[in-house]
């Protein structure tokens, strides 16, 4: 199976954490061709700050295989993994992660920086960025300018109002 499979099964878990109100961001782990693990992300819902896509993903990943080292896998997400999660995939020691969108503000796989091209590192995950980019880019360009266009409509809703006086002389 390809890369854009995946990929697509990854966008899948992404629009359930949209549904749960969370950034759309969806991850799975997939070894010799099976998936292994899934996550997508839900740390407002779980009240965890790790609880992102990757990290979910590893975790269920790791319970199957009994295991906390992943070699041979793949991890497949929507979204240029951050610092956090980049340093649970080296200490995974996730073979290769293929991503979709770029993340310019704290995506460390190549956008903001590149962790794993860290020559003093020791464990170094091939990376490939870009599979179903758009997609990914797109579906993420959508949730944000839903949250901002709610943001206004809160503020609107909720400022200060002028009521007309029922009997004007």
């Amino acid at each position: 199976m390809s890369d854009a499979y995946f990929m697509r099964e990854a966008l899948a878990l992404a629009r359930c954490a949209e549904a749960a109100g969370e950034v759309p961001v969806g991850a799975l782990v997939v070894k010799d061709g099976v998936i292994i693990g899934r996550g997508f992300n839900s740390p407002i819902s779980r009240h965890d700050p790790s609880a992102h896509a990757e990290m979910l993903a590893l975790r269920e990943a790791a319970l199957h295989l009994g295991n906390y080292r992943l070699t041979g896998c793949e991890l497949f997400v929507t979204l240029e993994p951050c610092l956090m999660c980049a340093g649970a995939i080296m200490h995974a020691r996730i073979e290769r992660l293929i991503y979709g969108a770029q993340d310019f503000k704290t995506g460390v796989c190549g956008s903001l920086l590149n962790l794993f091209a860290e020559e003093r590192l020791n464990h170094h995950t091939e990376t490939t960025g870009g599979v179903l980019a758009q997609e990914c880019g797109s579906m993420l360009s959508s949730f944000f300018a839903m949250r901002r266009a709610q943001q206004k409509g809160r503020i609107r809703d909720s400022g200060f109002r002028i009521q007309e006086a029922d009997n004007e002389p």
